[in-house]
């Protein structure tokens, strides 16, 4: 059985994602190791580290999960932004470590224009020169599929294949799938035989195996739209038997799935508590 989150809010430290979960009864967290919005990060102190390590204890979370800030773009052509992405990557990176989470998960970044394949390179650069300079992390990398809106990178799913055989397939190196993404970029979730037709390219470009994570998100936008915007579990254009195929197929069951779904509406609808109890019925 997979193990079943959600992003959560650092607001107030770090321990506090974590006693959200508690409350949810989640197996599986996910949360930014620092402002998200903001290039700086302060120091973790020791007493904040502490607090985690006290909430983790209680929680006993089988995953824990980071995601990079959305400013960093590793395929970017500009000199500058590229210099302060990979800087902001590495001590993400390290902040991950110190924070004993098993993955930090990464966008491959936009081309901006310039061309897929130097920004390819550009994204494998990057990664290099931060495993060289963070080899003592354990924390693990996941890149993460999109939509392909704009000009972004990894929507197609030879595009994650050709940075990880630029780098050598290496065991700090995976994938984290988001089923929005997915839908949107073209591969279709349901009925069952379209989907055995998208396991079949997972299994082919990227190894099953290294698929180490999930992102569960309804698509408000069609099939192959190209339009990255989440919606609720049941509520979006990919359907519930989607959700269904993912949650319950053999290859996953161990792995982390996040909901990355929007938090709350002006009802007052928690909607973190409904999307949950969706995707655990349909585990049923």
């Amino acid at each position: 059985m997979p193990y079943l989150g959600a992003h959560l809010s650092i607001a107030g430290g770090y321990h506090k994602a974590l006693e959200t979960a508690r409350r949810y009864r989640m197996r599986a967290v996910q949360l930014f190791t620092k402002n998200n919005t903001q290039w700086r990060a302060k120091p973790i102190t020791s007493a904040e580290l502490e607090r985690f390590r006290h909430a983790r204890h209680l929680l006993r979370p089988r995953w824990l999960l980071a995601h990079v800030s959305y400013l960093i773009n590793l395929a970017s052509p500009d000199p500058q932004l590229f210099r302060r992405s990979v800087e902001a990557f590495i001590q993400e990176w390290q902040r991950a470590h110190t924070l004993q989470l098993d993955y930090l998960v990464l966008h491959p970044g936009a081309h901006t224009g310039t061309g897929e394949l130097g920004a390819l390179n550009r994204v494998a650069d990057a990664l290099a020169e931060a495993r060289h300079r963070c080899s003592e992390c354990t924390t693990q990398i996941l890149i993460e599929n999109t939509a392909g809106q704009g000009t972004a990178l990894g929507w197609e799913l030879e595009q994650l294949q050709w940075i990880a055989h630029r780098l050598g397939n290496p065991p700090w190196l995976g994938f984290c799938l988001d089923t929005c993404h997915l839908f949107a970029a073209g591969y279709p979730l349901a009925p069952r035989r379209a989907w055995l037709q998208t396991l079949r390219r997972l299994r082919q470009h990227l190894r099953l195996e290294r698929i180490r994570a999930w992102h569960l998100n309804d698509s408000a936008r069609g099939l192959g739209s190209r339009i990255d915007r989440h919606a609720h579990i049941g509520y979006g254009q990919i359907g519930l038997e989607g959700f269904r195929l993912v949650l319950r197929c053999r290859a996953f069951r161990h792995l982390p799935m996040i909901l990355e779904t929007p938090k709350g509406d002006a009802d007052g609808t928690d909607w973190d508590a409904k999307n949950l109890q969706t995707l655990r019925r349909l585990l049923r």
